[in-house]
């Protein structure tokens, strides 16, 4: 593999990347109810691209983020 190839190959990871450790994030951040929910939607989330697209689809909004008290 050549350097132009690679640096392509790079750049073009660098997008799913963030999106998987956002998706993370914000699993970590929020109360899903329960220990078990909290922890399926982090495996779903922690599958590189496809696992973040469908925690952003189906399981952003099923999370709330805790009160600051």
């Amino acid at each position: 593999m050549d350097f132009k190839t690679a640096l392509t190959v790079l750049v073009a990871s660098v997008p799913f990347f963030i999106l998987t450790v956002w998706a993370l994030v914000d699993v970590f951040m929020k109360d899903f109810g329960s220990t078990g929910r909290k922890a399926l939607w982090a495996i779903v989330a922690g599958f590189p691209f496809v696992g973040a697209l469908i925690y952003l689809l189906f399981g952003f909004r099923r999370g709330r983020k805790p009160d600051d008290a």
